[in-house]
């Protein structure tokens, strides 16, 4: 069955709708974080959903992961490219630059993680690998045409927020074997896997982690979050004009 591409907003991306017709959508897990948006790149209707809202009024911790990836699954969705902002804890990228993640740890907490429950009989999803190989391969040979350096691999520690990690948790991260830290791919990725969605997270670096910079974090994020963005966007609408 060929692709039908999704896209999850992170911070700073919604603008990426500004004139896109939406969609209301509705799921049985109560409403998406904002209407879908549809697009036509390159020839395919792609689905764009803004995780965070679009005023950026959701914080990590609230979004209703569960509605956003069934709202995409219900519209006939196969494959997502999540944007997530992250900060770097390793030496493998720098602020402005942006990664493909193969692997994450999950230190979220009290948050809705699967659609089963309720009665329900449930299965135990794959999970050994979180992204998508072949997706993230597309994304990468996406990154190479449209002439943008994408790191290759990595961990991301996904932590509960909405508040940022103290220096002390960033040295257990990078001694768990952390790269990036952000706070939004779990349970997002684990849902869109129940539901047999291929998922990669394309990792905007906009800052260094806690501990890591001689500079304030929200400065670091003012001064990088447009060009890791600019980046993102090239890759995804290279990939979408495949």
């Amino acid at each position: 069955m060929p692709e039908r591409y999704g896209i999850m907003l992170g911070s700073g991306s919604a603008d990426f709708n500004a004139s896109a017709m939406p969609l209301t959508v509705g799921t049985a897990y109560g409403p998406p974080s904002a209407p879908l948006y549809e697009h036509d790149i390159g020839g395919q209707c792609v689905l764009a959903l803004a995780r965070h809202g679009d005023r950026h009024t959701i914080p990590p911790h609230a979004i209703n992961y569960r509605a956003n990836i069934a709202a995409l699954g219900s519209r006939g969705v196969t494959a997502i490219v999540a944007l997530n902002t992250v900060g770097v804890i390793s030496a493998v990228l720098e602020p402005g630059q942006i990664g493909l993640p193969d692997q994450l740890i999950d230190y979220t907490w009290g948050r809705a993680h699967t659609f089963f429950g309720g009665g329900k009989e449930f299965a135990h999803a794959e999970f050994t690998e979180p992204f998508a190989g072949p997706l993230r391969e597309r994304l990468l040979r996406a990154a190479v045409k449209a002439g943008v350096t994408c790191f290759d691999g990595g961990v991301y520690a996904v932590t509960q927020g909405p508040r940022l990690e103290t220096a002390a948790e960033i040295d257990r991260l990078e001694r768990d074997g952390a790269d990036y830290v952000g706070m939004t791919a779990m349970p997002e990725a684990a849902l869109a896997a129940e539901l047999g969605i291929d998922y990669a997270c394309l990792a905007l670096v906009v800052n260094r982690a806690a501990g890591r910079s001689d500079r304030p974090i929200h400065d670091d994020v003012e001064i990088h979050s447009a060009a890791a963005i600019a980046l993102a966007m090239r890759v995804v609408e290279r990939l979408f004009s495949e």
